[in-house]
């Protein structure tokens, strides 16, 4: 292994001095503690360092000591249902006051392991070699993606520990030791054997996603909104209803009473799908902002590979980081202390670069195992004073498919999630549509639309009536309003803590859909014939459709048919009430 003595160190950056050959990106042990650290540049017989831990005690001349290895992280059943640092640690090994210091730290999990291959045969890179026990899915034991040979060994079924070795392989390179458990680099991307096109949504479950701002399953979406806007509370509600088989969550340099909050209550929800705890297929990486701020900037590197690890396995993964705004902020501190030049906001030059990096190891895949996994990105950004046009912001909207603004003026009147539907947009809608008519939704593109115009006349219409008053603008222009307010109430507004409405699923965003479209074309033709629009705002159906989520959960879908005889039924009262009027 390579040597090296520290020259100069100020925070997390050092520089040292070498005794031999190393690597960018190459991992390392410094100080007698061996604080883990990894090369980020060379010059000369000079290497420069960011140290993921504590710097504190150490100084020029101290030991750096390289382990030949790209920095990595251990991938196997036992981050499954867990809670881990920036690194992967888990935050069970803790000494009195904070982590255990230092490259030791593993886990010592055992599992009940049984195989899934004999002596004898060949396994290629990605394959399963066996699987352990245990609740939740992602339990398969994977081969490393870039080893294969045939077996020499297997261990027979039983308790075993997560790295002890079970498996023995001939490769061309010799003979290589197996556990269940294998490293892997986070900074790069694990193979695959195809990337395939994201034709279907991710669903959420939430109407104002769904419908109007969708994200393709193997997509990117981005969550920017300012403090206080609701962006934890809409990645809990996505975690717990997104219709994925993985949650990774990272809180990457969030405040830690934020953090807390959600370590707190992210173990305590029940999984709607099997009714046990959601935390079985959940992994949690919290690195809060008092944390060594290097490693703030590994733990969406570590979190993505976690996620790829698990959609190597065929399965769905959605990826919530909160948020991308504090791992940039990190970039900048580094990038200060290692004198480069900066860019905006005194962002590194190479911010944009480093977004698209994470951004596009989102995919839908042909694993090397076969089958098909997925990993759905959700990155929150904090823009200062809810500014949308600052670096991370504008640079994270050129690599996402899907924008959901979070409006600070929406949060504050209590309208939840609190997305402004004309600063939001989604890019894979042609895509998508196909999907929705599979649905038995057929207009769903059209419907999409009309709604987007109704919202954009309403913004248009509010400043007028300011000026002149809602009473002075024409009929056509008061029945708009009317039904933009039905569309926010009705539709858009979705409570996160209501049993009844937190959730919805594609088909009942269907009937509530087609039942908003038929009482807006009934209105439109009331008003045609000189219906007045305070008559169709008196209407008491119009309570009933403002209410449609609260008091049609999903066991009563098919009772809206009910309503829509309603809706018609009171449109034809009032024809006839306008026709005898008029003799």
């Amino acid at each position: 292994m390579s040597k090296a003595r520290i020259r100069w160190i100020g925070g997390p950056v050092l520089k040292a001095r070498t005794e031999g050959p190393f690597h960018v990106h190459e991992a390392i042990a410094v100080g007698a503690q061996r604080l883990l650290g990894e090369v980020i540049q060379l010059d000369g017989d000079l290497i420069v360092a960011q140290v993921y831990e504590d710097t504190t005690g150490l100084k020029p001349g101290d030991p750096v000591e390289g382990t030949g290895a790209a920095l990595s992280v251990s991938l196997g059943p036992g981050i499954l249902g867990h809670i881990f640092d920036g690194l992967l640690r888990p935050l069970g090994a803790v000494t009195e006051h904070w982590f255990e210091p230092g490259l030791g730290v593993r886990r010592n999990q055992e599992f009940d392991f049984t195989p899934c291959a004999a002596a004898g045969d060949s396994l290629a890179p990605g394959q399963p070699f066996g699987e352990v026990a245990g609740h939740g899915p992602g339990r398969l034991c994977l081969v490393p993606p870039d080893v294969s040979g045939r077996i020499v060994s297997i261990a027979s079924a039983g308790r075993h520990a997560e790295d002890e070795i079970v498996l023995v392989l001939e490769t061309p390179a010799g003979e290589r030791k197996l556990a269940m458990q294998h490293d892997w680099p986070v900074r790069r991307p694990r193979p695959v054997a195809a990337r395939l096109l994201a034709d279907a949504p991710m669903v959420t479950g939430q109407r104002i996603l769904d419908t109007l701002f969708p994200v393709a399953r193997g997509g990117r979406a981005a969550l920017p909104g300012g403090f206080g806007t609701g962006k934890t509370v809409l990645q809990e509600s996505l975690a717990k209803w997104c219709d994925t088989d993985i949650i990774v969550y990272v809180g990457c340099g969030e405040r830690g009473n934020e953090m807390a909050e959600v370590l707190d209550e992210l173990p305590e929800l029940e999984d709607p799908r099997t009714g046990r705890p959601l935390m079985e297929r959940t992994v949690i990486i919290a690195n809060t902002s008092n944390m060594p701020v290097a490693a703030r900037e590994a733990s969406i590197y570590t979190a993505i590979t976690v996620a790829e690890y698990f959609r190597d396995q065929g399965l769905h993964v959605a990826l919530m980081a909160d948020s991308t705004s504090r791992w940039a902020e990190a970039l900048r501190e580094v990038s200060g202390r290692l004198g480069e030049l900066p860019g905006e906001s005194g962002y590194p030059a190479y911010l944009a670069s480093r977004l698209a990096d994470f951004y596009e190891r989102a995919s839908r895949v042909t694993p090397l195992a076969g089958g098909e996994g997925s990993v759905t990105v959700i990155g929150a950004v904090s823009p200062p004073a809810g500014d949308f046009s600052e670096p991370v912001t504008s640079h994270t909207k050129r690599y996402v498919r899907s924008f959901w603004g979070l409006d600070r003026s929406r949060a504050q009147a209590r309208f939840y999630p609190a997305i402004h539907p004309l600063s939001s947009y989604a890019e894979d809608v042609d895509t998508l549509a196909r999907w929705w008519q599979l649905q038995g939704n057929p207009d769903w593109k059209s419907h999409r639309r009309r709604l987007l115009t109704l919202l954009e006349q309403q913004a248009r219409l509010e400043r007028m009536a300011r000026i002149v008053g809602k009473d002075a603008l024409p009929a056509e222009q008061q029945l708009t309003l009317l039904c933009a307010d039905l569309v926010n109430e009705g539709f858009l507004r979705q409570s996160a803590f209501s049993p009844a409405d937190r959730y919805c699923s594609p088909r009942r965003q269907t009937a509530m859909l087609k039942l908003m479209m038929r009482f807006m074309d009934l209105a439109e033709e009331a008003i045609a014939q000189g219906a007045a629009p305070d008559d169709i705002a008196a209407m008491p159906v119009l309570r009933s459709l403002q209410r449609l989520g609260e008091e049609y959960p999903e066991d009563r879908v098919d009772e809206m048919t009910a309503v829509a005889a309603v809706v018609e039924s009171a449109f034809s009262r009032l024809a006839r009430q306008e026709t005898a009027n008029a003799g």
